[in-house]
């Protein structure tokens, strides 16, 4: 796993869910911490840290995994008083180096960017994954699969899979940490025919 070496700060946001880069996201929220934390993303046109939570409880001392994935947001409304609603698209990933808790109980990392993985070709054996992929799309709605769609591309296609299947939130965190786009297909490919048989 390479990453860049460029750190820089960021706050970070513990979830039971992993997001993967090209990803859409809506989360409600509604904690003061997380509240003040998504007003300054908005004010500043800047991003957060989701990070998946490996032990704890997302509302008392959680520890996240180290690596997540930077995600921006595109939509915001409050429909209610002191509850946000918004959209997010993930980008590049990170590992977080240091990470220090501020007054306020937001939990802020300091990472390292981690290369993003190359696009490549998905082999003849593993097509299997991408008719099921362009299934699902097509079942739920194309407007809930960030544009544009790449479905020859093993990495972009596992990054869709690996959010939409009934997989353990352990098991989708080391499909996110793996760099090899064919591998974690290879791995969802086993996985759905166990499904299908």
């Amino acid at each position: 796993m390479s990453t860049s070496s460029r750190l820089a700060e960021l706050p970070l946001f513990p979830l039971q869910t992993v997001v993967f880069p090209g990803g859409r996201l809506p989360l409600r929220i509604f904690e003061q911490r997380y509240i003040e934390m998504v007003k300054q993303a908005i004010a500043d046109s800047t991003p957060f840290g989701i990070c998946a939570i490996r032990e704890g409880q997302k509302t008392g001392i959680a520890v996240p995994y180290e690596v997540g994935t930077r995600v921006r947001i595109t939509d915001w409304d409050m429909p209610q008083t002191g509850i946000l609603h918004i959209e997010t698209l993930a980008e590049e990933r990170f590992i977080i180096r240091h990470r220090h808790t501020e007054p306020s109980g937001l939990l802020v990392g300091t990472v390292d960017d981690i290369s993003a993985e190359p696009t490549v070709a998905v082999p003849d054996e593993l097509e299997l994954a991408v008719e099921i992929l362009r299934h699902i799309v097509d079942e739920f709605g194309a407007e809930h699969f960030p544009a544009p769609f790449a479905f020859d591309d093993a990495t972009w296609v596992g990054f869709r899979l690996s959010e939409v299947l009934p997989l353990k939130l352990s098991i989708k965190q080391n499909l996110l940490e793996m760099n090899d786009g064919v591998t974690r297909l290879s791995i969802l490919t086993e996985f759905l025919k166990k499904q299908i048989n």
